[in-house]
């Protein structure tokens, strides 16, 4: 492990840490200009606002059942971001989402401030519409409220008027509602916290556009705007409607579509006013197995219609751009990145790294030492896969191309205790070292169909003797310290090891990576057991390193 003076590091509060820059991916050019996508990582369903400085702007994006949820990054120039921490802590009811619920639970967020606070809406297709509110953005936000219970709403966003009054539009989910493509409108309390009029249908999809959701609501210049996405994820368009009324009746036009570009569908996002006048679009790319990353695209209003993206043929629908000049915010900022690499020098998990359930201690817990301990999780009796494990450590992917190093030491108490890496999807594949008998085992786990309760594969890969063994005489452990690595290159995960970080073995087979449920694939760590009873297991974390 690390030497005994990073332990001082990690009480340094996380401010005083320099900026992260990545390896892999970033947008600023260094020259004025910057190249999409602005952030190359699974951040569906992104919604952004101007912060109370009117220079400052905050984003969130769906965070489905990974819990910390709802994240929040901060930028100064819609180009540089990083994230600043998560709006929830759990999610509700417990008996639910302690356990995984892939796909469920956050849906398409929306991010305002009125009032001197910030406000998210969210809508959970299975309960209800939900907000939370903040001073600090960065800071701890209130517990959830169920502003509206119900089935079947998502995508809210909510709109304070000039005279106070409040309204929201929503979307709807077919598998919960048994319609979709259709947006509402009603009003809620001057509070925002509960609905006082019945939902109004303001616009239907139709045929011409299909899968209409994603709404965001916006009053400019006596209009009331909604912004949308329609024609489904990875080849949809842009929609804007105006009206004179919140609850319409409204003109509708295309104001974004892929066009000529290489950009496909380009999807729902937030509109921002700069306090320098400029109007940009933040948005999401489908990119399958990477999930949905964010783009960002100008806007210039013609007729008092907003052209988004540029608009190359004099149609007034733009086509996404993939480079442009940054946005004049009145200064340059640093280059930043959101935080990839982990030394797990600090008392508190990094920002990056989501459970796949509810938070429990038994997961694991930070150290002062130089490393993050990942307990092993006792397995059901039922146990088929890893669709299962709620204790999967896991962040987003960070660009196309990328190597993640982990050094771990594995402490094993019992027979068939494993930990190691993981690609984790509907598909998925591990690399882990697990105990058999006095030794341990490198092996490849692979899982296809994972979401359809399809069995594993193992591939026996080498056998590892122990690097330390304890003396003491109760439920002694075995230990192995190992450096473990994927290189991921287009959709494609090969795995390697080495017992001292420098010359490292390509080991098992190539494996394809799949997209999870409504999220892109993600990388971390897994450590898991099936013995029911008895001490468990456990990883120390040493790092996790993104490199080129």
């Amino acid at each position: 492990m690390k030497k005994n003076f990073l332990i001082l590091f990690a009480f340094l509060p996380m401010a005083a840490m320099a900026q992260y820059h990545s390896q892999v991916w970033s947008p600023d050019n260094g020259d004025g200009t910057y190249t999409n996508p602005v952030i190359n990582a699974d951040y569906s369903d992104p919604d952004v606002c101007v912060g109370a400085s009117g220079t400052d702007f905050y984003l969130t994006a769906s965070s489905f059942n990974c819990i910390p949820g709802l994240p929040i990054l901060h930028s100064k120039d819609l180009v540089n971001w990083e994230i600043v921490g998560h709006a929830i802590k759990k999610l509700t009811p417990d008996s639910v989402f302690n356990k995984a619920q892939h796909g469920n639970g956050v849906w398409a967020p929306s991010i305002r401030y009125h009032n001197g606070e910030y406000y998210i809406y969210w809508g959970d297709p299975d309960y209800g519409v939900f907000m939370v509110k903040t001073q600090d953005p960065a800071g701890d936000w209130s517990e959830p409220l169920c502003v509206i219970p119900g089935k079947g709403m998502i995508d809210t966003t909510p709109l304070w008027d000039e005279d106070g009054r409040c309204y929201l539009v929503n979307g709807w989910a077919g598998s919960r509602a048994g319609f979709n493509s259709v947006l509402s409108v009603r009003e809620l309390s001057a509070d925002g916290t509960k609905a006082i009029s019945d939902p109004v249908i303001v616009f239907d999809g139709g045929n011409a556009n299909h899968t209409t959701e994603g709404p965001k609501f916006y009053k400019r210049n006596g209009w009331y705007w909604i912004m949308c996405p329609a024609g489904g994820v990875p080849v949809g368009w842009q929609l804007a409607m105006r009206s004179k009324s919140p609850f319409g009746p409204y003109e509708c036009k295309t104001v974004m579509a892929t066009g000529k570009s290489k950009i496909n569908g380009p999807h729902q996002g937030g509109w921002i006013h700069t306090a320098q006048g400029e109007d940009w679009f933040l948005h999401f790319q489908d990119k399958g197995v990477y999930g949905r990353v964010v783009l960002l695209q100008p806007v210039h209003w013609v007729d008092n219609w907003p052209v988004m993206g540029v608009d190359k043929d004099g149609d007034l629908c733009g086509d996404p751009v993939s480079r442009y000049k940054k946005p004049n915010v009145g200064k340059t900022y640093p280059v930043m990145n959101p935080v990839e690499s982990d030394e797990f020098n600090t008392t508190v998990l990094g920002k990056q790294w989501q459970w796949h359930a509810n938070y429990q201690q038994n997961f694991g817990q930070p150290t002062p030492y130089g490393f993050f301990r990942l307990f092993t999780h006792k397995l059901s009796e039922s146990f088929v896969n890893l669709w299962e494990a709620p204790n999967l450590l896991l962040q987003k992917t960070p660009a196309d191309r990328f190597t993640a190093t982990a050094k771990i030491k594995f402490a094993s108490k019992a027979d068939n205790q494993y930990g190691g890496i993981i690609m984790m999807g509907m598909d998925y594949s591990a690399l882990v070292v697990k105990r058999v008998g006095d030794v341990f085992q490198l092996q490849q786990i692979t899982c296809k169909n994972a979401d359809k309760n399809k069995p594993e594969s193992v591939n026996i890969l080498a056998t590892l003797h122990p690097t330390e063994k304890d003396k003491i005489p109760y439920q002694p452990a075995i230990y192995e310290e190992i450096y473990l690595r994927m290189i991921v290159n287009d959709g494609k995960v090969n795995f390697s090891y080495s017992s001292d970080g420098k010359s490292y073995k390509a080991v098992g087979d190539e494996f394809t990576m799949r997209e999870g449920k409504w999220i892109g694939a993600k990388i971390g760590f897994v450590a898991e057991e099936n013995n029911l009873k008895g001490n468990s297991g456990y990883i120390d974390a040493d790092w996790f390193r993104i490199t080129k």
